[in-house]
């Protein structure tokens, strides 16, 4: 996990992460936060064969159902509901 902290914090990451589920501990999460939705597009396209093995190395940690992989975005100056 820490070769793939590296890569996120090279491509652009500011704060990353790794987080364990309280209420199901088999489930871990990583997260990452990055300037704007064009810098992660950029991100994708800077990937390296070597940052392609570690993912897949990180990935075959992971066992059940197919990997989740979800965006959230921020959304600045939102009205409170």
């Amino acid at each position: 996990m820490q070769a793939l902290k590296i890569i996120r914090l090279r491509d652009g990451g500011m704060n990353w992460g790794v987080y364990q589920d309280s209420a199901s501990p088999s489930r871990v999460v990583e997260s990452f936060v990055v300037e704007s939705w064009a810098e992660h597009q950029r991100q994708h396209e800077r990937v390296t064969q070597t940052d392609l093995a570690v993912e897949e190395a990180v990935r075959s940690f992971h066992h059940g159902e197919r990997l989740k992989v979800s965006h959230v975005v921020y959304l600045r100056g939102s009205r409170k509901s």
